[in-house]
């Protein structure tokens, strides 16, 4: 799996006190996201995504993972409102006429929507087969009952019995990268707000599917293992969640990075590779 996930990456230039957004969004697919690869391909394999499936991806960021879903032959539809410049870059890689490097079906039967998924119903449209939530429940305060709300408003675009699959952090004992994950805590407070860290609690997945109406069917772990290249990939890639926004408006760009070097000291490798093995959790519910 190192292969796969550490890769080389440039420094950016310059130190711009203000977040570069489009440098973040970059920073999240081409460092981050690809950690999660590991269980959307579990995801996929279990439910034998494939021709013929309509996939629903809920916060789908800058769409690696339904980038998956059309590699295997899915009709795949992203919506997402938290970053125009992550909705950008799944555009580069899903529509028609972008140049990428993977080899995807997905063509004119791809779509992304910066919006909710009430912006995509389409009552000429076949139901979905597949609604997927893979952005990691149990990292954000009140990310569960948010999660909840837009469960509900998706469902009802997806035929009776259809999948739908949740996402979150595993036992804090099992996540290497919660103790890195603690920075964003300390220099935030009190200024802790609703995009800050807070470790995973046991039912928080279920707690979303009941809020939304749904039936569990069936659950999963999967290893994921965060690795990076060295050190400055690592905090790059870390600072591209937003994880640590409230960190850094309270303490400066400058400390934050000084405490997540430190943080991931004991992580580091003899090579200069920085790896956090980590145990994510998935849960299957169903449609009514």
């Amino acid at each position: 799996m190192t292969p796969t996930l550490v890769r080389q990456h440039p420094p950016h230039a310059g130190g711009a006190p203000r977040v570069d957004l489009r440098a973040r969004a970059r920073d999240w697919s081409e460092i981050q996201e690809r950690m999660l690869v590991p269980l959307y391909e579990a995801v996929y394999e279990r439910l034998e995504v494939g021709p013929g499936a309509r996939v629903l991806g809920l916060g789908c960021g800058s769409g690696l993972a339904l980038l998956m879903a059309a590699s295997r032959g899915a009709a795949v539809t992203g919506v997402d409102t938290a970053s125009p410049e992550r909705l950008a870059l799944a555009r580069e890689r899903l529509l028609p006429g972008a140049s990428g490097t993977w080899d995807t079906r997905a063509g004119a039967d791809a779509r992304i929507v910066d919006g909710s998924p009430r912006d995509v119903e389409d009552p000429h449209a076949p139901a979905y087969t597949l609604v997927t939530a893979f952005e990691p429940v149990g990292c954000r305060a009140g990310d569960a009952e948010g999660l909840g709300e837009l469960l509900a408003e998706a469902t009802p675009l997806a035929e009776r019995g259809a999948p739908v699959v949740l996402a979150g952090w595993g036992p804090p004992e099992r996540c290497a990268t919660s103790a890195v994950l603690r920075v964003a805590t300390g220099p935030a407070d009190p200024l802790r707000g609703a995009r800050s860290w807070r470790p995973a609690a046991r039912d928080d997945l279920e707690e979303a599917a009941r809020q939304a109406g749904l039936r569990p069917d069936g659950s999963g772990r999967v290893a994921c293992p965060f690795g990076y290249a060295d050190t400055d990939s690592a905090v790059r890639g870390l600072l591209s969640t937003g994880l640590f926004d409230a960190a850094v408006a309270a303490a400066g760009r400058e400390q934050v990075d000084k405490e997540l070097t430190e943080a991931l000291h004991p992580y580091q490798r003899p090579d200069g590779t920085v790896w956090m093995p980590n145990v994510f959790r998935y849960l299957i519910a169903r449609v009514p």
